[in-house]
């Protein structure tokens, strides 16, 4: 119990010493969202108490309900996801969420369409505003190169690990693979198909958690069943923590593979993916002047 505990701890430590790392390698853009993203979820949270969480669950399904009954509602829900596939927004997991919570399980197949178009734009809109001035910077920035000659050789496999795995997050994501001049477009969109089973878990978990916020419906369920719809809700988030968690554990071993290998190239890649926030489309100086 006790060495069970301590390798806990230093997990913990791990993922904190981590993202410490990571917050310091931001530019000063970067560390402003994140303090944004923090204050934004404090306030969600206070908001959430003082109105309580029955009142806003009974709007939000009301207002889900608006939406369905639209003619082309679904269509609302697409153009926005498509939206946030850009950077620097989020909110990609949530609209899932939503999906599911106006349209229940058929949510999927217009959450599938947008987020399979909303990466596809995202990687063409990059490529053809930033093409000269991506091959500018991957010229003169040898870890790029190694990482690009890396996912040139080991092909699909490589890149459906990175594209499934939970950091970057999505819009990010998007943007890096648009970085990697080696990653064509039919590739790229062949590996986003694989982040379909964990959207799908996304939608479901919104699903059940409509039956649970209408006044309606949970006042005709009972006990039991308001219990199985809770452990679906709790499962489905714990499926995708455990996922998410399994392709981030297999990222880090590629990238300790590539450390171990005696090829100094698989030493500059294996740099380059842990370091992703320098990407050329994701740095803060992406967007300066040529």
């Amino acid at each position: 119990m006790l060495v069970a505990l301590a390798r806990v701890a230093r997990f913990v430590k791990g993922l904190i010493q981590l993202a410490s790392s990571r917050y310091q390698k931001l530019s000063l853009v970067g560390k402003a969202l994140i303090w944004f993203i923090l204050f934004f979820y404090a306030c969600l949270a206070t908001f959430i108490l003082v109105f309580t969480p029955a009142r806003i669950a009974q709007f939000m399904y009301d207002a889900a309900q608006d939406i369905r009954h639209l003619p082309y509602g679904y269509a609302i829900l697409i153009v926005v996801t498509i939206a946030v596939s850009f950077p620097p927004f989020i909110g990609h997991i949530t609209l899932l969420n939503l999906f599911g919570f106006t349209y229940g399980l058929q949510g999927f197949y217009p959450a599938a369409f947008a987020s399979l178009a909303g990466s596809a734009i995202v990687f063409v809109t990059l490529r053809i505003m930033f093409n000269k001035r991506l091959r500018s910077w991957t010229s003169t920035n040898e870890k790029w190169q190694a990482l690009e000659a890396v996912i040139r050789s080991k092909g699909m496999p490589l890149i459906i690990l990175i594209r499934i795995s939970s950091f970057p997050p999505w819009a990010w994501s998007n943007s890096l693979f648009a970085s990697i001049a080696s990653v064509s477009l039919l590739q790229f969109f062949i590996a986003t198909w694989f982040v379909l089973p964990k959207a799908m878990v996304y939608v479901f978990v919104g699903s059940r958690i409509a039956r649970l916020s209408d006044g309606e419906q949970r006042n005709h369920m009972d006990t039991q069943t308001k219990i199985i719809n809770s452990l679906l809700v709790v499962g489905g988030i714990l499926v995708s923590v455990l996922a998410s968690s399994l392709v981030y554990y297999l990222m880090q071993k590629e990238i300790k593979r590539l450390h171990d290998s005696p090829s100094e190239r698989d030493e500059l890649a294996a740099e380059a993916l842990e370091a992703t926030e320098e990407a050329p489309l994701l740095g803060s100086d992406s967007l300066g002047s040529p």
